[in-house]
């Protein structure tokens, strides 16, 4: 009785063995289940090779909301760069405002706003680049010259009517760059959008007179004693109209 009693025992801690058995390969060669198990853990996690219809869905979900924080984050930095950058410009550090500018437009490439500003302080840089003790270089003014005109450029492309780009190109063609005569249309357009814009007429007047036309150059100081109420553009215009009348006799 007690032998039989044994071998039941035997029998059964062998049929249990054998289903464990069983049971253990089953799981572990049923890849599809695992990789199933993996997947959803990945996603549950982050996301990573979705298959399935509900997978996919859960995995645009989820980017979607990621992609949206990213350029939430993006777009705060570009503009908090853009913000730094005018801080600079008004305590007149234009190499800083620079750096901040051009950092912006990493995040904002086709803003014209920031393409002025770095043609403006890329412009004032230009003069700082000859005034550190003889140790600047005529090669660094030079390049930032052209980097103001490019970005000027850059930004009357992206907004044909924008008349602070328009203006300081024309300044750095006359003032800086020596070519007048590129500034002259320039000028005519803005004069045509804005109409009382008396600087542009100064530096207008002073293009016709380096390109050797006094007499538009004499027309347009008169439009601005006709058009200003400022006695200091007054008196300067009454004064390089008689230099040009002057030199328009001497020819």
């Amino acid at each position: 009785m007690k032998n039989s009693r044994n071998k039941e025992i035997i029998k059964g801690k062998l049929f249990f063995l054998v289903l464990f058995s069983i049971f253990i390969s089953l799981f572990s060669s049923c890849g599809v289940s695992n990789k199933s198990i993996q997947r959803q853990i990945k996603i549950e996690e982050g996301v990573s090779n979705p298959l399935t219809i509900e997978e996919l869905k859960d995995a645009i979900g989820k980017y979607q909301t990621r992609v949206a924080e990213q350029q939430l984050a993006m777009s705060q930095i570009g503009m908090w760069y853009r913000l730094l950058g005018t801080r600079y410009v008004d305590s007149k550090m234009y190499g800083e405002a620079l750096k901040c500018f051009q950092e912006a437009l990493k995040y904002y490439p086709n803003n014209q706003n920031l393409y002025y500003y770095v043609g403006l302080c890329a412009g004032y840089m230009s003069h700082a680049a000859l005034d550190f003790g003889g140790t600047g270089s005529h090669e660094q003014k030079y390049n930032y010259l052209k980097l103001s005109e490019e970005a000027y450029l850059r930004a009357l492309e992206i907004d044909g009517r924008y008349t602070n780009a328009m203006y300081g190109l024309a300044v750095l063609y006359v003032f800086e760059l020596d070519e007048s005569e590129k500034a002259v249309p320039l000028l005519e357009k803005l004069l045509s959008i804005d109409t009382r814009h008396t600087d542009a007429m100064f530096v207008l007047a002073r293009a016709y007179y380096s390109c050797l036309n006094f007499e538009k150059s004499v027309e347009m100081y008169d439009k601005i004693i006709a058009t200003t109420k400022s006695p200091d553009k007054l008196a300067d215009a009454e004064n390089n109209k008689r230099i040009v009348l002057e030199a328009s006799y001497g020819n």
